[in-house]
């Protein structure tokens, strides 16, 4: 392909290279492999499952070491509310409280979100707020509804649909309405704080800074009152540098109506840059709308300290044998421990030819693999939420790993990879403790534990044209594919998404 000089030019302004923008493009010829499930992750084989008593040490380690580290929460809360609204958005377009009754549109439509949104209505967070906003303002009761839902996602009224999800009311107290930003800051004075400061760091939309810092402004004033403990909110952007272009059906780049290339989002898994950025020596990592109210923090606070007690455990050792290992790197019993500690405690696979290995390339190999971020990984037991799971995968060289895969990632024709994931066990919710610093206190370049090979095609629209456009490899997928990994089962009660409005009626949501 040849670029043309205004081609070069975008290129030029988004920080992306002709060569990178070549390899995309090569990638869509090419596709992408589906994974190689070996088999699932489960209870002892690939996922710690603790008892009452290993819990309370691990959470003794953490408690104990905390003081003398730096702490910070990364919730990613760039994403609008929009998908959230789906069905109500539908509701306003297609229900006409003139023409028919709610129960026949229903009916009709077979709605059941529609229905299980007003069988409860009154338990929303937002519903006194709206029904104050439309009082007196409609006839029927069925003209009620459709206004109610209009006023919630209507432009000129709430404009809910246009809020990042995290600024959107989830929990109804007494005094005030909490959004998940605020939940978070609740959440972080619990496990995130180190004397005094609780640290987190924020990855949004541009169009929604000044939203997020004036709900600081009201929110963290409030939670610090409450809990004594002062926050340093960051935020930043996903970065330009990591959209992707999208081609045509042939694989030939896609352009605009006005003949400039068409470059998308990369997904979360653009968003290691901004991980990469932080500065840390636990990062805990969590989704924006996975939050609970107040009287549920503290088994979501002792469940994050478990796994932070459990990644300063097997860091302390790690740390250790990578400093022998510089020190001593001739000795064959530190290779030999070295080697079982990786197998034993970090569950990371060595091929057959390990042992034949002169001792310098094994050394050179146990670096290598000692020399690596930690991520601890929460997982669920399956109850039928959405998600992907943690399995064992092998790679192109025949090398074994503990991955989190997405249903994406995985052949549904094959019937044995489909077998796999029928005996999964768990899934993920997105519940990780990272340690990003080697033994020296230095952070590693995350870029540089990617597998690019794991990002995701998918089929899209613009202008009435169908294209090809790429997600990058997941952020906790691909993007962290070459970290050393641990799965812990925690409890299902730490999970409380909100990926639908009638989400925030499940009883975990009721203050």
């Amino acid at each position: 392909m040849i670029f043309s000089e205004a081609d070069k030019a975008l290129l030029q302004s988004k920080d992306i290279s002709q060569e990178k923008t070549l390899d995309q493009i090569n990638t869509f010829k090419e596709g992408i492999p589906f994974v190689n499930l070996l088999k699932a992750a489960v209870v002892n084989n690939g996922l710690e499952k603790f008892t009452q008593a290993e819990e309370h040490d691990l959470i003794r380690i953490f408690e104990t070491k905390r003081r003398d580290l730096s702490l910070l929460k990364f919730v990613p809360a760039s994403g609008a509310a929009s998908r959230m609204f789906k069905a109500l958005f539908n509701f306003i377009e297609s229900f006409n409280p003139q023409e028919q009754t709610f129960e026949d549109y229903v009916t009709a439509n077979n709605d059941m979100a529609m229905r299980s949104f007003f069988e409860k209505y009154e338990a929303f967070p937002f519903y006194e707020l709206v029904q104050k906003r439309i009082e007196g303002k409609f006839s029927s009761k069925d003209e009620g509804k459709h206004l109610f839902v209009s006023e919630l996602l209507n432009e000129s009224a709430l404009n809910y649909g246009f809020y990042p999800k995290g600024l959107l009311p989830f929990h109804r107290y007494d005094t005030h309405i909490a959004t998940a930003f605020e939940e978070h800051l609740n959440e972080a004075a619990l496990y995130a704080e180190t004397n005094g400061i609780a640290k987190l760091h924020f990855t949004i939309s541009p169009q929604h800074a000044e939203m997020f810092k004036e709900e600081f402004a009201k929110a963290g004033a409030r939670v610090q009152s409450e809990t004594g403990v002062n926050f340093e909110v960051s935020y930043s952007f996903q970065k330009p540098s990591t959209d992707t272009i999208a081609v045509d059906l042939n694989n030939e780049p896609f352009r605009n109506t006005d003949g400039s290339l068409l470059f998308r989002p990369g997904g979360h898994g653009a968003l290691i840059a901004n991980l990469n950025e932080q500065e840390a020596d636990i990062i805990f990592i969590k989704n924006i709308d996975n939050v609970v109210p107040s009287k549920a923090l503290k088994a979501i606070s002792d469940s994050k300290k478990v796994l932070a007690g459990l990644l300063l455990k097997v860091q302390e050792k790690a740390f250790h044998l990578a400093e022998m290992l510089d020190q001593e790197p001739s000795v064959a019993e530190v290779l030999v421990e070295a080697k079982q500690f990786l197998q034993d405690e970090l569950n990371v696979r060595f091929s057959d030819e390990f042992q034949s290995l002169s001792a310098a390339m094994q050394h050179k190999e146990l670096q290598s693999k000692l020399n690596r971020p930690i991520r601890i990984c929460g997982m669920v037991k399956n109850e039928g939420e959405p998600g992907g799971g943690p399995f064992w995968v092998k790679d192109a060289n025949g090398d074994a790993s503990l991955q989190i895969i997405e249903s994406a990632q995985i052949d549904g024709s094959n019937a044995m990879q489909k077998e796999i994931v029928k005996n999964a066990t768990h899934f993920n919710p997105v519940d990780i403790v990272c340690g990003i610093k080697n033994y020296k206190g230095i952070p590693y370049d995350l870029a540089d534990f990617v597998d690019t090979k794991q990002g995701f095609i998918t089929s899209k629209t613009k202008e009435g044209r169908e294209l090809k456009a790429m997600e990058l490899p997941g952020l906790w997928n691909g993007a962290m594919a070459n970290w050393n990994t641990l799965f812990v089962e925690v409890p299902v009660q730490t999970f409380n998404p909100v990926k639908t409005v009638n989400d925030l009626l499940r009883p975990s949501h009721q203050v």
